[in-house]
């Protein structure tokens, strides 16, 4: 069971460059949110 993504704080979901999945905004990266590109640790290793 997927969810959707949802706009957080005014921030639209963006789609992670590596699998595809949209990701919403978290805290941890509210000061680089326009240079974040991947959904995890993982997808930015590959």
């Amino acid at each position: 069971m997927s969810r959707e993504a949802q706009t957080k704080n005014g921030f639209a979901p963006r789609i992670c460059v590596t699998c595809g999945k949209p990701f919403e905004w978290r805290k941890k990266w509210a000061r680089d949110w326009e240079k974040v590109l991947y959904c995890s640790q993982r997808c930015q290793k590959n």
